[in-house]
């Protein structure tokens, strides 16, 4: 069943009307300025909640419980540091990137919208891919000395984690780490739709994993079992440095034996 077409009574989960007026910016999706926009925009969004949150929480008790290292609070230098680190990446390395893959590979843009549950496992299989990825470039650059010093070193000047470190780092940290991201929709061959969301949730979760708040709709109290890393578990990995290794999920370091929690932290 076409999802612009549903049967009579059926429910209207449908992503046909998101991608329609997505289509309705096809000329600006189609241009090399989208993906830059888009990476930035969505990204420096997800930050500014937790930038005012930091901006407050040295004045207000209630942002301080939850607060994983409460004792450390960002500077407005220190923000700047990582806004102007981040804005400097996009606009001397992604952005003639973006003009590349415009001018060589254009974007396919179909008439017709993905089907919702098919989104939803392509977003999750881009997810698990990805944090495989990430896993394994970052177990070696913790443990090939020269790739730490050379290349990872940058983004771990912050032990204490705030929004804005998030993409805190390196040409070769950045570009590589966005290569996966990328990457992982043509290899599982998802929709342009699946595309955009699946950036737009790793660009969250990404940013939630560096604010340095557990607060209790973060997304790792909503996934059972512990399941999911979240604030907590890649915090502790900028203050302890040899464990952690997993962007989001918790599987790999469970596997490898690189696990650590604030409580095993505490004891």
């Amino acid at each position: 069943m076409n999802c612009s077409a549903p049967l009579p009574g059926s429910p209207t989960l449908c992503l046909q009307p998101l991608w329609d007026r997505l289509l309705g910016l096809e000329g600006w999706i189609r241009s090399p300025f989208f993906p830059v926009s888009f990476s930035l925009g969505v990204y420096l969004s997800f930050c500014l909640p937790y930038v005012v949150m930091d901006l407050l929480a040295p004045r207000v008790v209630a942002l301080q419980r939850y607060k994983i290292q409460a004792q450390n609070h960002p500077s407005v230098k220190m923000m700047a540091n990582c806004l102007f680190q981040t804005l400097y990446n996009h606009l001397i390395f992604i952005f003639p990137l973006s003009v590349g893959h415009w001018y060589w590979s254009p974007m396919d843009l179909p008439l017709a919208a993905p089907e919702l549950p098919r989104t939803v496992l392509d977003i999750l299989a881009c997810l698990l891919l990805f944090d495989f990825q990430y896993f394994v470039w970052h177990l070696l650059h913790h443990k090939v000395p020269w790739l730490y010093r050379t290349f990872h070193k940058a983004h771990h000047k912050y032990t204490a984690t705030f929004a804005l470190t998030t993409e805190h780092s390196g040409a070769w940290e950045t570009l590589s780490l966005g290569f996966f991201a990328a990457v992982n929709p043509v290899i599982l061959g998802c929709h342009p739709l699946c595309s955009f969301l699946f950036f737009t949730v790793n660009i969250w979760l990404s940013v939630e994993d560096h604010s340095g708040y557990d607060l209790p709709w973060a997304t790792h109290r909503l996934v059972p079992f512990g399941l999911f890393g979240g604030a907590p578990h890649h915090d502790l990995h900028h203050m302890k440095f040899k464990a952690n290794y997993a962007p989001y999920f918790t599987h790999w370091d469970r596997l490898l034996g690189t696990l650590a929690t604030l409580h095993a932290k505490s004891t």
